[in-house]
């Protein structure tokens, strides 16, 4: 069965760099490229950090291209205080030499997914940062819909929040855009999955398999996947670490891995609490309906209530693993 081909636009991040080093080395997945945005980091360290994690896994023949370094509206807010100072960890990690590619990562985007319709190819986006990127080109190119086989993106949640008690990082740094990818996933019939926060914990690694990792590769993929996982071992207190973003990725390579229910949403974008939060309509009942002025949705998301740990956790696992093997 031939790769499925994927893009993943990114904020890189920990948990990015976790789902990067899975896009890129896996043999089911075919990656064309990588956007980046300003997210859990600025925009100039996303992009160091990216062609960092793709030149550690072998891959300087995926093109990476700099988007949006703010929100469409709001001033942006980091996330260092969870990803370090440098957004990945802090750990030193030798910088890529080669550089971004000169087109903006909207028109890199296009190019691609332009390209792949003109073949009858679709190719699956996995944003994994705020949507800034994705809402820029869905309004600016809208055509691209023809090469998109559908976009699962990390963020939101039908129950939780971690930016604020309602709101999940990646849809609270960019409120505006997130609705706009939800309406226009919806006027132009893209299918639209969400790996939010009510899965995102879940797959986890041990602190002893990040140390095994890195005992197996040092400087190499596995070795760089092992001390992203033993920095959020140190940084929150625990003897184990979520793979975050790549699970969202796993999920992609094992899709029935998540139990998911096709739901309406929207995205709040003026509550004084709930700004950026994802509201997801679990009603099932037209009675229900009969008094609310605004009716449900006609955004339809598959929505992820559930996750099989344990298979994305060895899923992950497996391929740094195998990384190493490869170099014996």
């Amino acid at each position: 069965m031939p790769a499925l081909p994927v893009i993943l636009d990114v904020d890189t991040g920990v948990d990015d760099a976790c789902a990067l080093l899975l896009a890129a080395l896996h043999p089911d997945l075919d990656l064309r490229a990588v956007t980046c945005v300003g997210g859990n980091a600025p925009l100039a360290d996303v992009v160091r950090n990216t062609l960092t994690v793709l030149t550690t896994a072998g891959r300087d023949d995926v093109p990476v291209a700099a988007g949006a370094d703010r929100p469409l509206l709001e001033d942006p807010v980091d996330a260092r205080h969870v990803h370090g100072q440098d957004g990945m960890g802090d750990l030193d990690w030798p910088v890529a030499a080669r550089a971004a590619d000169d087109r903006h990562a909207v028109e890199l985007l296009r190019d691609h997914l332009l390209a792949a319709a003109a073949t009858g190819e679709r190719v699956t986006l996995i944003p994994l940062a705020p949507l800034t990127n994705i809402a820029l080109l869905l309004r600016t190119y809208p055509a691209v819909a023809q090469g998109i086989e559908r976009i699962l993106f990390m963020g939101g949640a039908a129950a939780v929040g971690n930016a604020t008690a309602s709101a999940e990082f990646n849809i609270f740094h960019d409120p505006e855009a997130a609705a706009i990818v939800f309406d226009s996933c919806a006027d132009l019939g893209i299918t639209l999955g969400m790996y939010g926060l009510d899965v995102f914990y879940e797959p986890r690694i041990t602190r002893a398999q990040a140390a095994e990792l890195i005992a197996a590769d040092p400087q190499g993929p596995a070795g760089l996947a092992g001390r992203l996982v033993t920095f959020q071992c140190d940084r929150f207190g625990g003897e184990s670490a979520t793979i975050g973003d790549a699970g969202a990725v796993a999920a992609v390579i094992a899709p029935d891995s998540l139990t998911t229910s096709k739901l309406p949403a929207r995205v709040e974008l003026t509550g004084r609490y709930t700004r950026g939060r994802t509201i997801v309509d679990h009603r099932d009942w037209s009675g229900d309906l009969t008094h609310d002025p605004h009716g449900q949705s006609d955004v339809i998301v598959d929505v992820a209530l559930a996750v099989d740990n344990a298979r994305l956790s060895t899923l992950w696992l497996e391929t740094m693993r195998e990384s190493a093997r490869e170099k014996v």
